[in-house]
């Protein structure tokens, strides 16, 4: 079927050449109609004019006339003799653009229709709120304003409808921006502090410093995307900094910003939404010329999809602009007054408006006339409402953002107000509306416009109906936290982080209640022990320090030592490790947790404090510490048959294990960790930040290595970096690409590290996960060095071993530090590889991280031989410890790497004998991975 692009009243068929107008073909022109097929089929989207003469006349030289002519020949046909512009803009300089909204059907096979917000799993952008009127205008002006200038603001009164045009304008630009448009409600907003935070947490970056601006900058670097700021005006001021630094840095980055005030910042374009268009004050008004106007057409739709029956004559038309004048325009206001028609008829509602609703706009900037008039209308419709209905929605204004109805039952029902009467309160405020709906899956969710709430919450002060409401709501996310707690581990799309954030929008404003005047800080404690899982599983870690130290400080001496204090503490340090480091703040935290776990907790709770504990001491560098921990944590485990904390204690225990220089029992218990954690269970992120399952699975690929075994530690490395891209997790992501980079460098698969360095390169760039990006410096400056590149590789090593020195972040100084050494040797200089290797040595012994020894000391004798005076005694002692430690280890890999150097050296000196007596019983114990470049090695020189 050929593909038909529509718009207006037209279908353009390219394949047959032919464009209908309500069904009725339309000759515009050969090169007229080339030029349509141009525009519409890439709309939205500015084409230079060089670019449309080389299309429309590729083989003839002609004049910016011509195409001129075309336009306005085109213009004419499009808008009936008028200027054509609501179909093609023009960009004086730029080009053309086409900016009527387009739809397509019957798309070739493989093109699939890119306007479809579902086609596009990245956006979270929600749904149109509602059928626009009167708005094809503003949307088209402003898809061309937007797509040149990159920024603008949508400025207008409360009620106009700047989020409906903001979100359509959004799905028709869906396709210009491949997918990637994003909306940030900051309705829901309360601290202007969490701007940058909420609006990380809708791109799906996770936050690992205390600033959360760094990581949006970071996490936008390089992304062409199209971000709506919702609802600024509350948080103006957090807003223009947050758009600012934005547009300033980030010259791919498009905005859209909504707000009753400019924002008035460097590069914005203000668009002022005027009200719909209404009817002249004029006796002459007919039943037909009323509708010409979208402000009409707005309350005549509304009012008969409120159930309003009526055939509209004269008199009645002369109401409906005198209702549409009275509320100026303002679609919410017109919404509110249709909702009454079907209770009070088009007359008796023009009367009450005459009588009860009096609009005005001057004002002063702390009083602005939108307000004024949002409260006069407001006020009547509060007025229409029965004295019940009215409580109910005052009630209703304690939430923040969306709600459920069992929110609603939980927090607003009480002493003369039953279930049965919210569910009629509800659906009469829905039906009048007052509250806004939006479904979510089979589940329907509500939320009072910004101004209605802000409308309802004027009478909570001073009225003992609405005194316990505050209690009522924390104590109902507090039971929401505990149910859905371990839940957001598993929340990776952005439909699922939008509903759930609408939930932690409230915890947040029930603990900014808990911990203020007159708020109850017993609560509050509760609350932020059970959003722990919440704040660590969605990577919130600054703000779950900010929480964990307001909660512990708000502690008595009576609650200290209690499994609360327990909880807080093992998350604050949770969250100081990943922000600041291995700092003694965060051991000391962990440390006071794990010691009232002993005293109070079960063993259970004390896994989940010892598995951040062994990360600590992991990440400081201190293995042999860490070690104890994963013991006391393995030891807990075996009394359980809970396969989460199994899961938790076997990962720990395998990685230190390994760590240690111990493969084969590292193997073992990383492989019980596999077995024991499905990969439905994801609910080991909630302690250490991540999934410790595919932790086991990465450090197990590296141990297979060691062992012997070079085909299945690729493979399993394999597996586990799909395992993780499937998660969606980027901490998690991260970890996985870094061990697997470190076995590959050892396998010798160059590609691959160079692919999966730029992977995690990627990720760890866009959500501020430093640590990552040192070591994978370190792993560009080892790439380097084996490309021949040995300078560049050098500053690149160094670089990254300083930065991972200051973190502190030990965990893979080793492996580095063995890389540098070896780059240093390779250009003479011999001393300062000697030193670091020394130096090294001296750490591993001191430290634990045992399973490097053995290439240490191969790497130590190649390097005594290097130096001017070859001290050819010493290093065979080194290769021989090398041997030696490698057998005792079980870690043939090493082994092999030691006994090609040796017998490499003896051929040198015509001792080739020794070839069979060290190598080849090596060899023979490998039984896969000969592609791998140790046994390429090892098999060419037994060639030889």
């Amino acid at each position: 079927m050929s593909e038909q692009i529509r718009f207006g009243p037209f279908t353009l068929i390219a394949d047959e050449r032919r464009l209908l107008r309500d069904g009725v073909p339309v000759d515009p022109g050969a090169r007229a109609f080339d030029i349509l097929a141009i525009l519409s089929a890439r709309p939205n989207e500015i084409i230079g004019k060089a670019d449309l003469l080389a299309l429309v006349w590729p083989d003839v030289v002609v004049e910016e006339g011509s195409l001129r002519f075309q336009i306005a020949r085109l213009r004419k046909i499009l808008d009936g003799g008028g200027n054509g512009s609501r179909y093609i803009a023009t960009l004086p300089g730029r080009g053309y653009c086409f900016v009527a909204p387009v739809s397509r059907t019957g798309q070739r096979r493989g093109e699939p229709d890119q306007k479809a917000t579902g086609s596009y799993a990245q956006t979270s952008l929600p749904g149109r709120l509602t059928r626009m009127l009167g708005r094809e205008a503003d949307t088209a002006a402003l898809s061309v304003l937007l797509i040149a200038s990159r920024f603008v603001t949508i400025v207008g009164t409360g009620g106009v409808g700047k989020t409906t045009v903001a979100l359509s304008i959004g799905h028709e630009l869906i396709g210009t921006f491949d997918g990637q448009v994003h909306f940030a409600d900051l309705g829901a907003l309360s601290d202007p502090d969490l701007l940058a935070t909420t609006v990380a947490s809708v791109l799906g970056l996770s936050l690992g410093s205390d600033d959360a601006l760094p990581v949006l900058i970071t996490g936008l670097t390089d992304r062409r995307i199209l971000l709506i700021l919702d609802t600024c005006e509350h948080v103006i001021d957090a807003a223009a900094a947050l758009a600012a630094r934005i547009h300033a840095a980030l010259p791919q980055v498009h905005m859209l910003a909504t707000s009753r005030e400019p924002l008035h910042v460097e590069g914005e374009h203000i668009y002022r939404l005027p009200p719909l268009a209404c009817p002249p004050d004029d006796v002459k008004l007919t039943v037909a010329s009323v509708q010409d106007f979208p402000a009409s057409r707005l309350l005549i739709e509304r009012a008969t999809a409120g159930g309003a029956c009526f055939d509209l004559d004269e008199t009645d038309a002369l109401a409906v602009g005198e209702i549409c004048r009275k509320l100026d325009g303002v679609p919410l206001a017109i919404e509110l007054a249709a909702a009454r028609i079907a209770g009070f008829g088009l007359q008796e509602t023009a009367v009450l408006l005459n009588e009860r609703l009096t609009l005005s706009w001057p004002g002063l900037r702390t009083a602005p006339p939108r307000q004024r008039t949002l409260q006069a209308t407001l006020d009547w419709s509060y007025d229409l409402l029965s004295a019940r209905e009215r409580l109910v929605l005052c009630r209703l204004a304690i939430f923040v953002g969306h709600f459920s109805i069992d929110a609603v039952l939980a927090v607003v029902t009480g002493p003369g107000i039953d279930e049965e009467l919210v569910f009629g309160a509800i659906d009469s405020l829905v039906a009048r509306s007052m509250i806004a709906t939006r479904p979510v899956g089979a589940v329907m969710r509500y939320r009072l416009l910004d101004t209605t709430r802000a409308y309802a919450l004027q009478f909570h002060a001073g009225n003992n109906d609405f005194a316990d409401l505050p209690a009522r709501h924390a104590a109902h996310y507090l039971r929401w936290l505990d149910e859905t707690g371990d839940a957001w581990s598993t929340l990776s799309s952005a439909v699922q982080r939008s509903v759930h954030l609408a939930g932690l929008a409230n915890v947040r404003a029930a603990l900014e209640w808990c911990f203020g005047p007159g708020g109850n800080t017993a609560t509050g404690i509760r609350l932020c022990v059970a959003a722990v899982p919440v704040f660590l599983s969605m990577s919130l870690l600054s703000e779950c320090h900010r929480w964990m130290t307001r909660a512990l400080d708000a502690l008595d001496d009576t609650e200290r030592e209690g499994l609360e204090e327990m909880h807080l503490q093992a998350a604050l340090g949770t969250s100081l490790m990943f922000t600041r480091g291995g700092q003694d703040a965060a051991r000391t935290a962990l440390d006071r947790s794990f010691t009232i776990a002993e005293a109070r907790g079960t063993a259970t709770d004390q896994i989940q404090i010892l598995g951040p504990l062994q990360m600590f001491y992991l990440r400081t560098g201190n293995f042999r510490t860490a070690l104890g921990y994963a013991r006391r944590c393995s030891y807990l485990a075996r009394a359980l048959e809970d396969s989460v904390s199994t899961t938790l204690a076997h990962s720990v225990m395998g990685i230190s294990l390994h760590l240690n220089g111990e493969p084969d029992r590292a193997q073992t218990a990383l492989e019980t960790a596999l077995r024991y954690g499905p990969r439905s269970d994801r609910t080991t992120t909630n302690s250490l930040g991540f999934d410790g399952r595919l932790l086991a699975g990465a450090i197990l690929a590296r141990t297979l290595w060691l062992r012997g075994y070079p085909a299945q530690a690729t493979e399993r490395a394999l597996l586990t970096i799909e395992e993780a891209e499937t998660l969606d997790h980027p901490l998690t992501l991260s970890i996985v690409l870094v061990w697997a980079v470190s076995l590959f460098l050892w396998t010798g698969d160059l590609d691959r590290v160079g692919r999966y360095i730029e992977r995690l390169f990627m990720r760890a760039r866009h959500h501020s996960l430093g640590p990552y990006l040192s070591v994978g410096r370190g792993f560009q400056g080892e790439l380097s060095v084996r490309q021949g590149e040995l300078n560049s590789g050098i500053r690149s090593l160094q670089q990254a071993l300083t930065e991972l020195h200051a973190a502190p972040y030990e965990l893979l100084t080793t492996p580095l530090n063995i890389a540098l050494a070896q780059s240093l040797a390779a250009t003479r200089r011999i001393d300062e590889a000697l030193a670091l290797t020394d130096e090294t040595m001296r750490s591993v012994e001191a430290n634990g991280d045992l399973c490097y020894m053995p290439e240490l000391l191969r790497v130590k004798g190649n390097i005594v031989l290097a130096a001017p005076r070859c001290d050819s005694h010493q290093a065979d002692i080194c290769f021989a410890q090398s041997l030696e430690l490698s057998r005792q280890q079980g870690a043939r890999a090493w082994e092999l790497r030691t006994a090609i150097d040796v017998v490499a050296l003896a051929a040198d000196h015509e001792r080739s004998g020794r070839c069979h007596e060290i190598l080849v019983p090596v060899f023979s114990q490998f039984t896969e991975g000969s592609a791998t470049a140790d046994l390429i090695s090892a098999a060419r020189l037994l060639g030889t």
